[in-house]
């Protein structure tokens, strides 16, 4: 059996805790690895580690920082395919969809490559007689990353390349499900320059998290998964008195207006809301349409797509979308199915009786779409994480942006539309951190920052874009006069530029 232990100073370690989870091959069922879990301990000498390696490179001009970055992305591109095959295995994801994990982390590479412009002070040459005032941007030390299992390369290469390019030592958490990808971000990274220490790897699970959290050298800490445990980081991290920006759950809506393009909207449903067997934080797992008329046409159309959906092994050229990441998983987003038959909701599709010729034992389901969904009911409240699409019918366009408006999370939201005021009073109005307009899942480029609103996100600060370089610094501002000879006195009240 593999045992995957962690990445400290720039070498794989094995584990000392003595406590281990399964890795598991979804589409098989089968367990083909173990991971470690780290302890605190464990998680106290990779820190160690990184502080020792970080004034070293935050030394290093932030040029030669970025060098380092486009060599990862030479290696990458070498090694792509193997890396998209590592990534749909582990997790379960097609390799099509696993080359777009990968290449979302890659975009956040080339905009950190920027770092020397990104990285700039201001400066104000006279700011009073003989004063001149400039700013600069300093890292912060060792920070961290707590990273989830559905996008294994794209989040935390979202949040180790600002970092690191900002000069600062980075400890990653990976999801102990499927930690492959993550361990050879860093190795690649290693490859491609990065000192040792600047860059490790920790496995483990709520310990290790805890110890990240606890830990007086650690100085900001960034999470993404769901929103309790989100809410947990932040309030644990914030009270150990770090920089926290943590990422929660979701329930992105999609507003069918009776002018839009159905054929185009139902495309989108299907891609938004059943790639990736919906375990994404950004699939679109509500549909309003607007109106009766609008709501039995797309639903004409959408039921006997969803009935065609291709599900099949991660490495299956024409599959849809592949099997859930675990069992336990798949239990849940099954029991979520049940639940919604209770409540009353009206179970158009039923997929969770799928299973897959010579792949009995894998983590497969088919996709489910619900009618007549009700905003009192748990499907609609709770995020599903599943191949599950709820339909809820609004009488009008008020009524559509208000559920959007009113529901707890705010990650993203979309409207199909021809009508450019409606797109433009929608963006407007709706109270939700990412729009789309006819764009099915509105994920910003990397240049643009990421991030929900309400409980979606806690923190000031979003993720990638502008915001990653404020987040992965501070910002040292010097007032400096140099002697002219014109002595002034001893000066008693607070400065002015009076």
């Amino acid at each position: 059996m593999r045992m995957i232990g962690h990445f400290i100073g720039g070498q794989h370690v094995e584990g000392t805790s003595g406590r281990s989870a399964d890795v598991y091959q979804p589409m098989t069922g089968d367990v083909v690895a173990k991971v470690a879990l780290a302890s605190a301990a464990e998680v106290r000498a990779a820190v160690e580690n990184a502080k020792a390696a970080q004034p070293a490179w935050a030394a290093t001009n932030p040029q030669r920082r970025a060098r380092v970055l486009m060599k990862f992305l030479e290696l990458v591109a070498r090694d792509y395919d193997s890396l998209a095959e590592l990534l749909a295995r582990e997790h379960g994801k097609t390799i099509v969809d696993a080359k777009g994990d990968i290449q979302r982390g890659l975009e956040v590479v080339e905009f950190a490559t920027g770092i020397p412009h990104l990285i700039k002070g201001e400066y104000t040459d006279g700011a009073g007689p003989g004063i001149d005032i400039f700013s600069m941007r300093q890292p912060l030390g060792v920070v961290a990353g707590i990273t989830p299992f559905n996008f294994p390369a794209m989040i935390p290469l979202w949040k180790c390349a600002p970092a690191i390019a900002c000069g600062n030592a980075f400890i990653l958490k990976p999801s102990e499900r499927d930690p492959g990808v993550p361990m050879r971000i860093a190795e690649l990274f290693l490859e491609a320059g990065l000192p040792a220490g600047i860059l490790n790897v920790v496995n483990g699970d709520k310990e290790a998290v805890d110890a990240v959290l606890d830990d007086p050298d650690i100085q900001a800490v960034g999470f993404v998964g769901s929103t309790a445990i989100a809410e947990y980081v932040y309030t644990r991290g914030c009270a150990h008195g770090k920089r926290v920006q943590c990422f929660g759950g979701a329930k992105n809506h999609m507003i069918i207006m009776p002018d839009a393009d159905m054929d185009q909207a139902v495309d989108a449903l299907i891609g938004a809301g059943y790639g990736s067997a919906g375990e994404r934080c950004m699939a679109i797992s509500v549909a309003v349409p607007v109106g009766e008329a609008t709501a039995d046409a797309l639903m004409k159309k959408l039921v006997p797509r969803v009935e065609s959906l291709k599900i099949g092994p991660s490495t299956a050229p024409d599959a849809d979308f592949g099997p859930l990441v675990t069992k336990a998983h798949l239990d849940k987003v099954r029991g979520y199915v049940d639940l919604g038959v209770k409540e009353g909701a009206e179970l158009v599709v039923d997929g969770r009786g799928f299973t897959m010729q010579g792949y009995e034992k894998g983590f497969y389901m088919g996709g489910c779409l619900f009618d007549r969904v009700t905003k009192d009911m748990r499907i609609y409240k709770e995020e599903i994480f599943g191949p599950v699409l709820s339909v809820v019918r609004a009488k009008s366009y008020d009524e559509g942006i208000q559920l959007a408006n009113d529901h707890e999370y705010g990650n993203g939201v979309a409207i199909y539309t021809r009508d450019g005021d409606a797109a433009r009073d929608f963006a407007s109005k709706v109270q939700v951190g990412m729009v789309g307009v006819n764009v099915p899942i509105p994920v910003p480029l990397a240049y643009y920052t990421f991030g929900g609103w309400k409980r979606s996100a806690f923190g000031d600060l979003n993720q990638h874009g502008p915001d990653s370089v404020r987040f992965y610094t501070k910002t040292k501002t010097v007032t400096s006069r140099w002697p002219s000879g014109i002595r002034t006195g001893a000066e008693f009240a607070i400065p002015t530029m009076k």
